[in-house]
């Protein structure tokens, strides 16, 4: 089931975060994130009026997905930067496609024209589900994150929900 976040889910979502934080290098945060770290996070993407939803399986949030102003100038807002991630052990389910079909039919109704995603590279895993999407990359930076110790890349895919 994928439903809207709410505040209770927080510390769900710090868990599948943190696993990530301490154990890969797909995100660049390199400290836990708390249940109420994640519960503001969670409200600012609520009252900036984007979509920030969850899977549900047996009562668990076993992912989710949001969205987030790609830049704050007024001229990029119909532009967003999505984010996704998978309780570990889930991948590979077609829960991550689920969850972005239902963020981007979301975002569509919002009016927003583009998707932007940003993956640390190498991440088949994740390149693939952005690509499944009908993703393109569109960027590459290079040594832009550093993280247990080693430099890392960054690509950046976009979809365009309005043609």
């Amino acid at each position: 089931m994928i439903r809207d976040a709410a505040l209770e889910d927080a510390s769900e979502i710090a868990d599948i975060y943190n696993f990530y934080v301490v154990n890969t290098r797909t995100t660049f945060e390199e400290r836990k994130v708390s249940e109420k770290e994640m519960s503001i996070r969670l409200k600012k993407v609520v009252d900036s009026d984007l979509p920030w939803l969850v899977a549900v399986v047996d009562e668990a949030v076993v992912g989710y997905a949001y969205a987030t102003k790609w830049k704050e100038r007024s001229a990029y807002r119909f532009s967003v930067e999505s984010t996704i991630y998978l309780a570990n052990g889930t991948e590979g389910k077609g829960v991550g496609s689920i969850l972005y079909k239902a963020l981007f039919n979301k975002l569509k109704l919002k009016g927003i024209n583009n998707v932007i995603g940003g993956i640390a590279l190498p991440n088949p895993a994740s390149v693939g589900l952005h690509e499944k999407m009908g993703m393109e990359k569109v960027a590459h930076f290079s040594k832009v994150g550093f993280k247990f110790d080693e430099w890392l890349d960054v690509g950046y895919w976009q979809l365009k929900l309005h043609t």
